[in-house]
């Protein structure tokens, strides 16, 4: 199978089944496992048709039970496979960390480098659909707290593609936070032409006057925020941060190096979260440059509420806006 298309109009889940495709197809030491991943094609249909294609030894249904998926990758990985578990939503990861955190993230380590873990753990990610409680939670900090695993974001059928790419190739755990919110979205995919790099921020736009960074559905939120006729006369530089550990502070730096101001846009609650070191990152790294002080805008810190209520929960386009003309203000 050739990775040469250029595709358009095509979902993020169309591009995350398009980049599961291609990697099985030249590497089959690539397994999937996951509830309901082989004969429904997944609960998103995500890994539709690969079970049709690359048979049950290689795409496979797993029982109800996060902890023993997440173990059954460990196992794999360790002895020679290339695991791609699926989580069906975010909120059922928790019963998986003792076997992601004390043993997939530890196999480089406790073996002094003679092994590794090279297994992927997707699973959607945010709110803002019509879903009850567990189905729609925003706990990435849980995963970035984590030495030994690398976390990303993508926010669009390009970055999608591109990520999940990376996160096979990857040698260690890599967890793949797909917003649950963008996976419907239609945009543009060209599988020659890599635009995202796990480990690397992707500037969005460039832009001289304010660094705002943000990474899942809040991006795409924050730019439409932006897009006002308030900041016509505004120069923008934004930033998908992408892989949220480890953090491209490099990228970041040299941005508001340049700006002197910033603003970071989540959609998790607000305490220790990755906004937050990013916040302190910058005022320690960047000070001298700093025009006004950083700006966090983040949902509280409470329980994500049920849909009718969660407008009111998450940031809003007001709420963006207000940052960054309290930044511009400086």
């Amino acid at each position: 199978m050739s990775n040469t298309n250029t595709l358009v109009n095509i979902t993020m889940v169309s591009a995350i089944n398009t980049a599961l495709k291609y990697a099985m197809s030249i590497d089959d030491k690539i397994v999937v496992l996951g509830q309901d991943v082989g004969k429904a094609g997944g609960v998103f249909r995500v890994t539709d048709q690969l079970l049709e294609i690359y048979g049950a030894d290689r795409v496979i249904d797993m029982p109800l039970s996060e902890a023993l998926i997440a173990g059954s990758a460990v196992g794999m990985a360790v002895s020679g496979l290339k695991p791609v578990a699926e989580y069906q939503f975010m909120g059922f990861s928790v019963t998986g960390l003792d076997q992601l955190c004390n043993h997939a993230s530890r196999i480089r380590s406790r073996t002094m480098g003679t092994k590794t873990c090279p297994l992927v753990v997707r699973m959607p990610f945010g709110s803002h659909v019509r879903a009850p409680e567990h189905h729609v939670e925003s706990l990435e900090s849980l995963f970035t707290h984590i030495p030994g695993l690398k976390v990303c974001s993508p926010t669009n059928a390009q970055a999608a593609y591109d990520l999940t790419i990376d996160a096979i190739k990857c040698p260690d755990p890599v967890i793949v936070l797909e917003p649950l919110h963008q996976y419907h979205v239609k945009s543009s995919l060209q599988e020659a032409n890599k635009e995202y790099t796990l480990g690397k921020s992707f500037v969005v736009q460039t832009g001289s006057d304010i660094t705002v960074i943000s990474w899942g559905d809040m991006l795409c939120r924050t730019l439409q925020a932006l897009k006002s006729e308030a900041y016509i006369d505004k120069s923008i530089e934004l930033i998908d941060l992408a892989t949220l550990s480890p953090i491209d502070y490099e990228t970041i730096i040299t941005s508001v190096q340049k700006t002197g101001r910033c603003v970071i846009v989540q959609e998790s609650c607000l305490s220790n979260s990755i906004a937050q070191d990013i916040a302190a990152t910058v005022s320690n790294r960047a000070f001298s440059y700093l025009r006004g002080p950083c700006q966090v805008v983040s949902a509280p810190d409470a329980v994500i509420p049920y849909f009718r209520n969660t407008s009111r929960f998450l940031p809003t386009a007001k709420h963006i806006q207000d940052a960054c003309n309290l930044v511009l203000s400086y």
